[in-house]
C-alpha cells in the first residue's frame, strides 16, 4: 500500500525547545504534548492535562540505558503529579489526548497495552512496569483506536523517542535497497545487515570476533564492552554472538564491531553475490 505524506504541526509554547511542545497532524483530532518535568507543575492546568489520555515516561535507568513507562489516565495531571512523587528516573513526559471527547477509560486503556506491546516489540527502552490490561472493544472501536494509535507512533518518533519502532522499519524495502549484505572473515566471523534510516542494522544471530585487533578503535572498543555487559553480546565458543537486532551509526561501524578491527563498511559489507555495499549507496 502506498504511503502518504503528513502535514505535522509543532508549537513551542514558551518559544523554545525547552518548554512545552504540542504535535498536531492535519485532519485528526488528537494532540500530542511534549514536556520537561520540571515544567509540569508550570502547564498542568491546560486542557490537555485535565482530560483522558495516554503518556509516555521517558528517561535513564540504572545501566543508563532508555527507559520508560507508559501508562493512562483520567486526568493526566493527577497521574503525572503522583508520579513525580513515586518515580525518579524520568525527566520527560509525552502524553496524548483527544481535542474534543473522543478518548474515555476504555479506549485509553486500549491504547495503553497496544502502546506497551509495540514498545516491548520494538526493544529499545526498558519498560518499568507492569503489563497494562487491555479493555474489551468492539471491532470498530478497535479499528478507530488502532488509527490514533499510529499517529501517537508518528508524533512520539517526531518527538525525538523511537519508542514504538521496530528497526526493521528504519530498512528501505524499495526495489534498489532491499538486498541483505554480509560481513565475514576466514576466522569464523559472520554478520547479516541491511542499511536503515538510522545508520546499519546487524541482524540477531550474526557472530562477532572476540579478539580486537590494535587498529580496533577505542570508541568501537567501548561500545562492544557495552553489547556484552548488557547481553546483546554472547560468547559462544571462541566468538560472540549477537542475541538481538541491532543498529550501528554506519555501516563502517558495523563492520569493525564484527571483524574486531579496522574496516570499511562499503567495501565489507556484500550480497550474497559478492557485491559490495558502494554500488548500492552510489
Amino acid at each position: 500500500m502506498k504511503a502518504f505524506g503528513k502535514t505535522i504541526r509543532l508549537f513551542l509554547v514558551d518559544g523554545t525547545a525547552n518548554g512545552l511542545m504540542t504535535a498536531e497532524l492535519s485532519n485528526w483530532t488528537g494532540i500530542g504534548v511534549k514536556v520537561p518535568r520540571i515544567k509540569i507543575k508550570e502547564y498542568s492546568n491546560r486542557s490537555e492535562f485535565q482530560k483522558p489520555g495516554v503518556y509516555i515516561l521517558i528517561g535513564k535507568g540504572e545501566n543508563n540505558e532508555d527507559a520508560a513507562y507508559i501508562g493512562e489516565a483520567e486526568i493526566i495531571a493527577e497521574r503525572l503529579t503522583n508520579h513525580i512523587a513515586q518515580k525518579d528516573f524520568w525527566n520527560e513526559v509525552i502524553l496524548f489526548g483527544s481535542k474534543d471527547k473522543y478518548l474515555n477509560k476504555a479506549s485509553v486503556k486500549y491504547l495503553e497495552n497496544r502502546l506497551y506491546d509495540l514498545a516491548l516489540k520494538a526493544g529499545r527502552f526498558v519498560l518499568n512496569q507492569n503489563i497494562p490490561t487491555r479493555s474489551e472493544l468492539s471491532e470498530a472501536e478497535q479499528a478507530e483506536l488502532e488509527e490514533f494509535l499510529a499517529n501517537i507512533k508518528v508524533l512520539t518518533a517526531t518527538l525525538g523517542h523511537r519508542i514504538f519502532e521496530d528497526l526493521e522499519e528504519t530498512v528501505d524495502r524499495n526495489e534498489t535497497q532491499q538486498q541483505i549484505f554480509f560481513c565475514k572473515n576466514g576466522a569464523g566471523a559472520e554478520s547479516k545487515g541491511s542499511p536503515s534510516t538510522e545508520g546499519f542494522i546487524v541482524y540477531k544471530d550474526s557472530i562477532f570476533m572476540i579478539t580486537e585487533q590494535a587498529s580496533l578503535s577505542e570508541g568501537i572498543r567501548i561500545e562492544r564492552a557495552q553489547m556484552v555487559h548488557d547481553g546483546i553480546l554472547k560468547i559462544e565458543g571462541d566468538l560472540y554472538i549477537l542475541t538481538k537486532d541491532y543498529v550501528f551509526t554506519s555501516s563502517s561501524r558495523a563492520a569493525c564491531a564484527t571483524l574486531a578491527r579496522s574496516a570499511s563498511g562499503p567495501l565489507e559489507w556484500k550480497t550474497a553475490e559478492g557485491v559490495q555495499l558502494k554500488y548500492y549507496e552510489l
